[in-house]
């Protein structure tokens, strides 16, 4: 008896070790990955912050613009932020910008649209800039958000064409919206630089810049978020909603991009219907970095696909 006593403590003790270890490194790898202000986006921000130049994005351009903040209720009760810029046209581009940046981080993108005389509404994602959350969408639940989003702007003009333009997760973003029933009102999305699903971008994130193994560090951090957020990586794919893709879609990559490796966007535009998409690659841009190494080329590429969306 003394004997099962001790091999039924010694069990107990490793399930308890066992848990604790789960609830550690589960801990650590949310505040790491996924927590409002996360230490990875924090990383890249001073990264980002170092490159400015080469981003060539203009904070003060924002400035120049009397934009009006606007806000809604997600579904799940957490108040998100908008910027809008009214102009005299029915053109709308909803803006999406990425990972741990804000809706500043857009500048270029808006700059291009509103010279194109469109209205602008660029978004905060859930746990970014002045939009409420605890965690990251990952675009999985952002994409749900942005539907909330098309829905509020069709209150204020039904007649608007609507272009859903996304950066990086915000890319994603947007080829998981493609995959929802959306309005006849959105005529055209654009990806730039986007992941196949999140569970993978961690992995390569894992696998370039930490040099740990996916598993079994990111699969216990998934299992950890699945149990405490009701959130599962793998769910967030972009490839499955691309497959439902119902309007044009044009996908942009630099082919030199590491950080979301390019041969994901070929697994993207493998995945859309080949009526409605189109494929840009500027070959010598790491992540996004198109339109500033490319501006000219890249201006092109989305005049003739808006032209031909929006039937301008």
């Amino acid at each position: 008896m003394k004997i099962f006593a001790i091999v039924v403590l010694v069990l107990v003790g490793l399930l308890l070790l066992g848990m604790a270890l789960y609830l550690t490194i589960g801990a650590i790898c949310f505040k790491i990955a996924l927590a409002r202000k996360n230490t990875a986006s924090r990383i890249i921000n001073k990264e980002l912050n170092k490159l400015m130049d080469q981003y060539q994005i203009d904070f003060c351009w924002w400035d120049k613009f009397e934009f009006e903040k606007l806000s809604l209720l997600s579904k799940d009760g957490l108040k998100l932020v908008g910027h809008f810029l009214p102009n005299s046209s029915d053109k709308l581009a909803i803006l999406v910008h990425g990972y741990g940046a804000d809706y500043r981080e857009m500048q270029k993108y808006a700059k291009y649209f509103v010279e194109k005389n469109y209205n602008i509404l660029a978004v905060e994602n859930r746990a970014h800039g002045e939009s409420e959350g605890k965690m990251m969408g990952m675009g999985w639940l952002d994409r749900l958000d942005v539907l909330q989003w098309i829905n509020l702007m069709l209150e204020r003009n039904p007649n608007f064409q609507i272009v859903l333009f996304g950066l990086s997760m915000g890319a994603s973003t947007v080829c998981m919206v493609s995959g929802e029933k959306l309005p006849s009102n959105v005529k055209a999305i654009i990806s730039d630089c986007a992941y196949t699903n999140a569970y993978d971008a961690f992995k390569n994130a894992l696998k370039s810049y930490t040099h740990l193994p996916s598993w079994p560090v990111l699969n216990i951090f998934n299992v950890y978020v699945k149990s405490v957020y009701k959130f599962d990586l793998k769910n967030a794919d972009a490839v499955k909603q691309v497959k439902k893709c119902k309007v044009p879609i044009l996908f942009i990559h630099g082919g030199k991009d590491t950080f979301v490796p390019t041969e994901m966007v070929h697994k993207l535009y493998e995945a859309a219907d080949e009526k409605l998409r189109e494929l840009y690659i500027v070959e010598d841009a790491g992540h996004a970095l198109s339109y500033p190494l490319a501006k000219g080329e890249y201006e092109k590429v989305l005049n003739k696909f808006l032209a031909k969306a929006l039937k301008n």
